[in-house]
């Protein structure tokens, strides 16, 4: 019971002293200043406080914080885990948007997959583009994070244990993806998600003041089942599978990974910042839908947001 007490004060602590909003730029910024002017034998964290001032706070008081499940830190052995999204088969039917927020039990302004309408140039069609974590191999959000409540598993995830996560949002900041949602609010859910066994597999039951991401799934992957964003897309855009043994699937077909990457031209989104991804896409060459179908079935306010908020590739 001390113990709870103790991460309960250490996340109401930094709830109220981190500012509601860190610039992208500026955050990254102040976080590699502040570790280069911190005291060199460590004893002191820096955190921005509420008026965007550093203050130092006992790197005790905030990593003294029991770790939740080894075997979830650790990865499952022999696996490399990867996504290919085909964003020729993509026409926003976001239904990985709506079963992974069904699965983790998440509102729906909380959403870890993001559908955004991509365009490459003024003189080439839109297309949609799917856009989870990316589970990056060199991952700058692990680096940055304080009390290792973020970190990168043998298997190619990375995880964010909530039990540890203080909701500073230094992972925020260093996501140059901007795939990280902060749960500002309690969420209503099942009681049996409610009264489930955490853990940063299953990213259930979620805590208010702590980030969250989409994570691969790894419970379903234990069971050797798809995450639910593959299984649930109506067109078959989201493969699935382990890099090690060349598979990946769609939950329809299956394929060599090395073969659909090499034929298709497949890339990473963004390659040039190093991250590594380990989600690849395959280009929007002849699409099987047009893009305007994506629109069916939104809302009006859905309809005008997309259209007034083209992504420019370059």
């Amino acid at each position: 019971m001390e113990n709870e007490k103790n991460i309960k004060s250490r996340r109401d602590f930094f709830r109220k002293s981190v500012p509601l909003a860190i610039s992208a730029i500026g955050g990254v910024g102040l976080v590699a200043e502040s570790c280069q002017a911190a005291d060199q034998e460590e004893e002191k964290v820096p955190v921005l406080s509420q008026d965007g001032q550093l203050v130092y706070v006992d790197k005790s008081a905030m990593t003294n914080v029991p770790v939740t499940g080894q075997e979830a830190r650790q990865g499952i052995p022999g696996k490399k885990f990867v996504m290919i999204i085909d964003l020729a088969r993509c026409r926003n039917a976001r239904k990985c948007v709506s079963k992974c927020q069904e699965m983790h039990g998440l509102p729906s302004e909380d959403e870890w997959i993001k559908v955004f309408l991509m365009q490459d140039s003024d003189d080439t069609a839109p297309y949609w583009f799917p856009k989870p974590c990316f589970h990056c191999n060199q991952p700058p959000c692990v680096k940055v994070c304080p009390v290792g409540a973020t970190y990168k598993r043998t298997d190619g995830i990375v995880l964010v244990d909530n039990e540890r996560c203080i909701g500073c949002k230094f992972c925020m900041t260093a996501c140059p993806y901007s795939s990280r949602v902060f749960q500002w609010n309690e969420v209503e859910v099942s009681h049996e998600m409610a009264h489930a066994h955490y853990s940063p597999e299953t990213s259930v039951p979620s805590k208010v003041g702590t980030v969250g991401k989409c994570d691969f799934c790894p419970d379903m992957a234990r069971q050797g089942k798809l995450p639910d964003c593959v299984t649930g897309c109506p067109n078959g855009a989201i493969y699935f599978g382990d890099k090690n043994e060349d598979i990946v699937s769609n939950g329809t077909e299956s394929q060599r990974f090395s073969q659909l990457v090499h034929d298709r031209a497949g890339y990473h989104f963004m390659a040039e910042l190093g991250t590594e991804p380990n989600v690849y896409y395959l280009p929007p060459v002849d699409r099987l839908f047009d893009y305007e179908r994506g629109f069916n079935n939104l809302t009006d306010e859905q309809k005008e947001f997309y259209r007034n908020s083209i992504v420019k590739k370059h």
